[in-house]
């Protein structure tokens, strides 16, 4: 009897290409064909460390269509005022590579999944998140409404129109048909707008899931 194995799993692993973002105060690592796969550290070294950290809650996201290879550094590039407080906010010239309509599709179905990801999240936490040891931080409902908002905001830097009052669901659903027309128009390049967006919704999928656990009394 011929075992049978799943294509995905038959399949060789690229290697994961890999952008440094380097600021004066944090290093923003970025797995540029899976968006949302981007974590940062005080120092190349421990983002890259942090990013490997993170695989497998980024397969819980991407799913079986996730097999990451080798980490391939393919440059770095300076990072900004926004980098240091926090965000990856650089271009490099891996953006502005040529996309197939295939890898669009599958970059704009992962931005779809993180989409996802992010909601069943916010549904299962509670309304009170932990604080910071500061005791700063957003609870859940403010987080929600923050990314909201950034995607509304984000959709101009790619030619997306979005009406005022428009629901979350048809933001979403307009962003995407302009990620996935063959020309995206405005200050970011399709490749840019999606990671950018996908590392935004999950670090706050991931954010609320690290402070919805409470310590037991």
């Amino acid at each position: 009897m011929t075992e049978r194995t799943h294509s995905w799993r038959r399949r060789r692993a690229s290697p994961t290409r890999v952008c440094l973002e380097v600021g004066t105060t944090w290093v923003f690592a970025t797995a540029l064909d899976w968006p949302g796969w981007c974590r940062r550290g005080r120092g190349e070294e421990q983002a890259l460390e942090c990013l490997a950290d993170y695989k497998q809650r980024y397969r819980s996201v991407a799913g079986e269509q996730f097999v990451p290879g080798p980490i391939e550094l393919v440059g770095r590039i300076r990072g900004n005022r926004t980098t240091d407080f926090g965000a990856p906010n650089v271009q490099g010239p891996w953006d502005f590579e040529l996309v197939t309509p295939g890898e669009r599709e599958r970059l704009v179905g992962l931005l779809e999944a993180s989409w996802g990801y992010f909601d069943r999240v916010a549904t299962a936490a509670p309304a009170a998140l932990r604080k910071g040891p500061r005791g700063g931080g957003r609870d859940r409902d403010a987080i929600v409404d923050h990314v909201r908002e950034a995607e509304r905001s984000y959709s101009a830097k790619f030619g997306a129109r979005v009406p005022p009052r428009t629901q979350w669901v048809q933001q979403r659903s307009v962003l995407a048909d302009a990620l996935r027309a063959d020309g995206t128009h405005g200050a970011w390049p399709v490749r840019y707008a999606i990671r950018r967006c996908a590392w935004h919704v999950l670090d706050h999928a991931w954010e609320i899931e690290d402070r919805a656990e409470h310590e037991d009394p």
